[in-house]
């Protein structure tokens, strides 16, 4: 009996060290940085809220509204999303601070989507050396695609280069002849485009392109570029552009009667935001590229994806521009962190939420275009490489053509 006592005695504390053990596990695997707790996800975010790039402040003004509506269902894996926005007014400097502002002080556990190429150039190595993700920035620089280099840095939208290799491609194909006018923004966003045109040009881009012109930010007006871009006798217009300065040079162009074939960078391609405040009559047969629907397009008035999307924007952002594309891209943006962040489970350290970012396999957000998925690898930090040409006609762009892949050297 004394000996059957003590084995009961034995396997019962087995027990009880068993069911503590479980009880435990799930705590014990629990990983936190800082910015994550068991009810809270800091994030950090930097916006043109004012100055030249304001039109994109829609971006973040929709992300803030995703994320109050992930909130209100739950969260993410029970834990609240605390969406910290600044603007820096496309500031390179004010984005520095604005960057050591939510590291050093806010403490969140990465910064998310900021916008502009020269203002996430101003932080790339700060937040590298910091090793805080710059997660899915909102520009599509080439560089953003170097995770040898700097693997806390992820783009999200197809990149500059690939986009203006396409252009260039429909041009060797449709206008071999052509006489080209670029006018480009004077800093790495514009070059980069610039770059990807002359390489997808190839030998023929020196016979081709027969002026570039290039313009600052701080300047109130493009005009006088216009008219000396015309004065050339091109018969191209390649127009590298960001939204206040795209309207400008679409309206100058009709104004001075320069009928050029007028191709419009997709980061202008806004109805709301470009096209309508330049004049719908004077747009018509502008070409650009597209990888998310367009809401003015009424081939989607019965798809799933666009009814939800606006059921979004009229119970949670009816203060937005529905047929402005900053809405769609924030929307679109926030649903893939939304997937990562779930993929992350209760590993929210920075390393995993890097890890689980490039690991994102055929994944679809509701408002990219048939066939454009989003994939990404520890090797591959471009997640969209798919764009599909379209044609400004009436009010709205229309699709042509078939969905390219956009992979610098693929």
């Amino acid at each position: 009996m004394p000996v059957i006592a003590t084995r009961l005695a034995v396997a019962s504390t087995a027990l009880v060290l068993f069911a503590t053990s479980i009880a435990a596990a799930p705590a014990a695997d629990k990983k936190y940085d800082t910015g994550a707790t068991d009810t809270e996800i800091k994030i950090g975010n930097i916006m043109p809220y004012s100055g030249p790039a304001s039109a994109y402040g829609q971006i973040g003004k929709t992300e803030a509204a995703y994320f109050r509506k992930i909130n209100a269902e739950g969260g993410i894996n029970g834990r609240k999303i605390n969406f910290i926005s600044y603007d820096d007014g496309y500031s390179p400097p004010k984005t520095v601070e604005q960057a050591r502002k939510l590291v050093e002080s806010d403490e969140v556990l990465f910064i998310f989507n900021s916008l502009g190429t020269p203002p996430n150039s101003a932080i790339h190595k700060y937040m590298n050396a910091k090793k805080v993700p710059q997660l899915f920035v909102a520009t599509g620089a080439t560089k953003w695609n170097d995770p040898q280099n700097f693997p806390w840095t992820m783009g999200w939208q197809p990149n500059y280069q690939s986009e203006s290799r396409i252009y260039a491609k429909y041009l060797l194909k449709e206008k071999p002849g052509a006489k080209i006018a670029v006018l480009y923004q004077n800093d790495d966003y514009g070059k980069d485009y610039l770059k990807g045109l002359k390489d997808g040009l190839g030998a023929k881009a020196a016979s081709m392109i027969i002026a570039e012109e290039s313009y600052e930010t701080t300047e109130p007006t493009i005009d006088s570029h216009i008219v000396k871009l015309k004065s050339t006798g091109a018969d191209v217009f390649v127009d590298i552009t960001t939204p206040k300065f795209a309207a400008q040079a679409i309206k100058k162009a009709h104004e001075i009667d320069w009928n050029a074939l007028h191709i419009l960078n997709n980061v202008s391609a806004s109805v709301g935001s470009v096209m309508k405040p330049a004049g719908f009559e004077n747009a018509q047969g502008i070409i650009s590229a597209a990888y998310l629907k367009d809401v003015s397009d009424p081939q989607w008035k019965d798809d799933a994806g666009m009814k939800q999307f606006l059921d979004f924007m009229a119970k949670d952002f009816p203060e937005g521009d529905k047929l402005a594309n900053e809405p769609v891209v924030g929307y679109s943006v926030a649903q893939t962190l939304v997937q990562v962040l779930k993929q992350c489970g209760d590993n929210l350290t920075r390393e995993n939420v890097m890890k689980q970012a490039a690991n994102l396999k055929d994944f679809r957000v509701e408002m990219l275009l048939p066939g454009i998925t989003i994939n990404t690898s520890p090797s591959d930090f471009a997640p969209i490489s798919q764009l599909q040409l379209q044609r400004f006609k009436g009010e709205k762009w229309e699709l042509f053509g078939d969905v390219i892949s956009g992979d610098v050297g693929g």
